[in-house]
C-alpha cells in the first residue's frame, strides 16, 4: 500500500486544450494519447496502468521509480500484466530499464517494496544466493508463505521481511506458529524489518552470510559502495 501523501490533484486533459487550472493544488496536464490513457468512465479517468507508469517517470531517479511501480502492483489493484502492455504500448520517457525490471521482478515472487528492497541491496549488492520467494509451506493444515528461503542453494534458512507498522493478534500468532515450525524442521531463519534493510543493507547481508557460512555456503559477501571500507 502507498501512503497518501499531501500534493497537488492531477487532471488530464487532451493536448490543445485551453484548460486553466483557477484552483489551488490542481495541476493541469496535457495529454495527446488521451484516446488510449483513458477508461469509459463518467467522468473519464486514465486507466490505472498509465497512471502508475506517469507517477514511477515522475520519482527523482530510476531506484525511486522503481520501488513505486512495485508497491502500486503490489497493493492489490494492479496487474503487472496490465503494466508490462502499457510499457511496450507506450514507451515512459524515462526509467524503461528500471519499470521494466520492476514489472519482472513483481512477477518472479516480490509482493512489497521492503522485499524489492532486500533483493537489490541485500542479495545482489553483495553476491549471496539468490533466494526463492513466495515458497508455501504447510503450518497446522494451513498453507502459508515464505517471504525468502534459500533451499535452492541447499541452505535451511528462512528470511522473513516484516513491512508491518502495528502487530494485529491474529498475524502474530501465525507468525509464532510459523517460526515454531520452522525451528522443528530444522531450518535457520532470520527476520528484518524496513529500517534496518533501509538503513544498513550491508549490516543485513553480514547477518544472512553468517548464517549461510554455518549451514555449510562456501561463498563470502563481496562489499558494495555502502560498505564500510
Amino acid at each position: 500500500m502507498v501512503r497518501r501523501e499531501p500534493g497537488p490533484v492531477h487532471l488530464t486533459v487532451p493536448y490543445g486544450a485551453s484548460a486553466v487550472s483557477q484552483v489551488d493544488r490542481v495541476v493541469v496536464h496535457r495529454s495527446r494519447a488521451m484516446d488510449h490513457i483513458v477508461v469509459p468512465t463518467e467522468p473519464r479517468r486514465t486507466a490505472r496502468a498509465d497512471t502508475a507508469v506517469d507517477l514511477a517517470v515522475e520519482e527523482p531517479d530510476a531506484r525511486a521509480a522503481r520501488r513505486l511501480l512495485i508497491s502500486l502492483m503490489t497493493g492489490g489493484r494492479l496487474r503487472p500484466v496490465d503494466v508490462e502492455i502499457r510499457l511496450s504500448e507506450r514507451s515512459p520517457r524515462r526509467y524503461r530499464r528500471a519499470l521494466r525490471s520492476a514489472v519482472q521482478a513483481v512477477r518472479e515472487g516480490v509482493h512489497s517494496a521492503l522485499e524489492d528492497l532486500y533483493v537489490v541491496e541485500v542479495e545482489q549488492a553483495h553476491g549471496l544466493p539468490t533466494g526463492g520467494r513466495q515458497i508455501p509451506v504447510s503450518v497446522d493444515g494451513v498453507v502459508l508463505w515464505e517471504d525468502v528461503t534459500y533451499d535452492r542453494a541447499r541452505l535451511p534458512l528462512t528470511v522473513r521481511l516484516d513491512g508491518r507498522t502495528h502487530l494485529q493478534a491474529g498475524r502474530a500468532f501465525r507468525d509464532r506458529r510459523r517460526a515454531n515450525a520452522a525451528e522443528l524442521a530444522g531450518r535457520s531463519r532470520l527476520v528484518f524489518g524496513w529500517d534496518e534493510t533501509n538503513a544498513d543493507p550491508c549490516g543485513v547481508a553480514q547477518e544472512v552470510a553468517s548464517v549461510m557460512r554455518r549451514l555449510g555456503w562456501g561463498g563470502s559477501p563481496r562489499p558494495c559502495p555502502r560498505c564500510p571500507s
